[in-house]
């Protein structure tokens, strides 16, 4: 799933920045502020992807890694159920490793390198200001996410190849810290997938080798048609 939606990043694109309420104001300043000194994240995450046309809904459960240094920004996701995955972000390229086949799948960002890391920090330590560019964002008041008093923002695409993809996300921030305690991504079809964070740690050690994929002297790697 993180794979969709790091190819869906480039479809957001825009310029003009939207009027916000106070309320939005201050959210997205507290967000700017987390971004400034961002570093690290970590947090243990559900993602429940729901399919519309069968009424079904696929869970996958793990930990994701978040690591910035100077510009670079690198994410790794270590998923534990209902299979081993892992999926590691890191030189403009997304690659997935499924040990049970030992293969990996090479996902290449090129040119749309710059929209797949602002799409992959959304509500991790991202600038909140720089939703707008790409979003419609509106403020919807608070509401109970992951066990915290959350600020809920609405946002819209703002190109019509963006609005393809997503009809609207919505993100769940918690105010203290700045960042997403929970996500849900919309799909115009009526899917959507909805993401919960839980025991989030900002700015701590991260180990080095949980940015590498630990394949096998056996691995097949590919690179499908397509890929960006």
């Amino acid at each position: 799933m993180v794979w969709v939606l790091l190819a869906a990043a480039a479809a957001f694109a825009a310029e003009a920045p939207q009027t916000s309420s106070p309320d939005l104001e201050k959210v997205l300043h507290q967000m700017d502020a987390v971004a400034a000194s961002f570093k690290t994240a970590e947090a243990d995450f559900v993602w429940d992807q729901y399919t519309k046309v069968v009424n079904e809904t696929d869970t996958q459960a793990g930990k994701v890694y978040f690591r910035r240094s100077s510009k670079e920004i690198e994410m790794a996701a270590d998923i534990a159920q209902p299979a081993q995955k892992y999926v590691l972000y890191q030189d403009s390229t997304v690659r997935v490793y499924e040990p049970r086949i030992d293969q990996v799948t090479l996902y290449k960002t090129g040119k749309n390198r710059a929209e797949v890391e602002s799409f992959l920090v959304l509500g991790f330590g991202g600038r909140g200001h720089d939703l707008e560019k790409s979003f419609e964002v509106s403020f919807q008041g608070y509401e109970p996410a992951g066990g915290e008093r959350a600020a809920k923002l609405n946002l819209v695409p703002r190109t019509v190849k963006g609005k393809d993809i997503f009809d609207h996300i919505i993100l769940w921030i918690d105010p203290a810290r700045g960042i997403s305690v929970q996500q849900q991504f919309f799909e115009p079809q009526g899917d959507y997938r909805l993401a919960k964070y839980s025991n989030i740690k900002l700015n701590q050690s991260i180990p080095g080798d949980v940015f590498k994929l630990k394949t096998t002297g056996r691995t097949r790697v590919i690179n499908p048609q397509g890929s960006f």
